[in-house]
Order: C-alpha cells, then sequence, then structure tokens
C-alpha cells in the first residue's frame, strides 16, 4: 500500500482519510514512529546485554566458588568484580520490592490518636515526620524507608513511660511489611582519573 493510499486512525479511533491528513501531521507520524521503533530496538539490545551480563558475571561466581571447594547455594546476595588494576567494577545487587499491607492503615489510625493525645507543641515535630513518611511519591507510592524510619523513635506518653499505642503502631507496621518480588540489579563502574572516585556507567537517557 503507498503512503497515499494509507488507512489513517485518529486518536479516538476514528478513520481519517488520507486526504485530510496535512504534511506536518505527516512528518510527526513518520518521526516518532520511526524513534520509537528505533529505542524498542535499543531496548532489546539493553535487555540482551543485560541478560548476557548477569550470566558471565553468575558464572565467574561459581568458578570462584569451586576454586574454594564451595558449592553454589543458600540465599542470593550481591557482589562485585573488578580488574586486575581496580579502575573498571561490574556490580551484582539484589533487593526486595516491599509494599505495605492494609495493616498499615491500622498502624497509621494509632500514630493519630498517638499525636492529638501528646502535649500541644511537643508532637509538631513529629506530626511532621509522619505525615512525610505517609506521603506518597512521584510514582504514587508510598516511601518505604521513611515508613520503615517511624520504627527507630522510640516515644513515650505523658508519665514518661513507652507509648504502647506508639509500640502496637509499630508492630502493625512490621506486621503489614510484605516482599512483593526480589530485584537483580547490574552497574557498571570506571574510575574517573581526575578526581579518582569510581563513577556508574549510565545506561538511562535521563542519566546522559
Amino acid at each position: 500500500m503507498t503512503p497515499e493510499q494509507r488507512k489513517w486512525t485518529d486518536p479516538q479511533g476514528r478513520t481519517v482519510p488520507d486526504s485530510m491528513v496535512t504534511p506536518a501531521d505527516r512528518m510527526k507520524d513518520e518521526l516518532a514512529s520511526r524513534l520509537a521503533d528505533e529505542a524498542e530496538g535499543l531496548q532489546e539490545q539493553i535487555r540482551a546485554f543485560k541478560q548476557r551480563a548477569l550470566d558471565e558475571m553468575g558464572s565467574a561466581k561459581e568458578l570462584l566458588f569451586e576454586q574454594y571447594g564451595v558449592p553454589i547455594g543458600g540465599p542470593k546476595g550481591g557482589f562485585s568484580i573488578r580488574s586486575f588494576d581496580g579502575n573498571t567494577m561490574a556490580e551484582v545487587s539484589v533487593a526486595d520490592r516491599i509494599v505495605f499491607g492494609p495493616e498499615l492503615q491500622a498502624a497509621k489510625a494509632l500514630i493519630d490518636e498517638c499525636i492529638e493525645s501528646w502535649s500541644e507543641g511537643a508532637n509538631d515535630n513529629i506530626r511532621t515526620l509522619v505525615e512525610d513518611a505517609f506521603q506518597v511519591n512521584k510514582a504514587g507510592r508510598l516511601d518505604t524507608k521513611r515508613i520503615l524510619g517511624l520504627r527507630k523513635l522510640k516515644m513515650k506518653d505523658a508519665d514518661g513511660n513507652p507509648d504502647q499505642r506508639w509500640a502496637r503502631a509499630m508492630d502493625a507496621i512490621s506486621d503489614a511489611l510484605i516482599v512483593d518480588q526480589t530485584a537483580t540489579y547490574i552497574r557498571f563502574y570506571r574510575r574517573n582519573a581526575r578526581t579518582n572516585g569510581m563513577e556508574q556507567i549510565a545506561l538511562d537517557f535521563s542519566s546522559l
């Protein structure tokens, strides 16, 4: 089918006659489609490289374990491999993605009760900490580190004793933790000759 015979569809799913499509719209259509196709090609290359790099790092780890007569197994953890001169490094890290169950809502209710019961003025800072902890980030998710950070606070009631409601709230936060999935990452570093520091080799567009 020639470009003149092409069937065009707008964002609402309606068919638009070829004669109604302006040169500017044709240019934008071609550019967006071509660049997106190229980006998908790069994405596949990066995905394949990541898998190959992880496989090679895993094989190297096995080889080193065999050298010391240690079988591969047990919990998986991160590790890094450096070049002989120490100027380049590949690093594998494993991280759990944590989400929260409905117990978190109970924790928030108990925390709110604590704040309201404490003397006025003394609770301003902790109120700010709690509000910040329960704010969602740009991705619409709660900040796990901030919420877990609340468990480090040892709050006391008006009599100076450990606040039992706060303790129950912290227990509820612990009970709300769910390991959703485990992700494996690989990063690459090269030493900066000027600063002598190791710098990550960026593989995402936003860092380039």
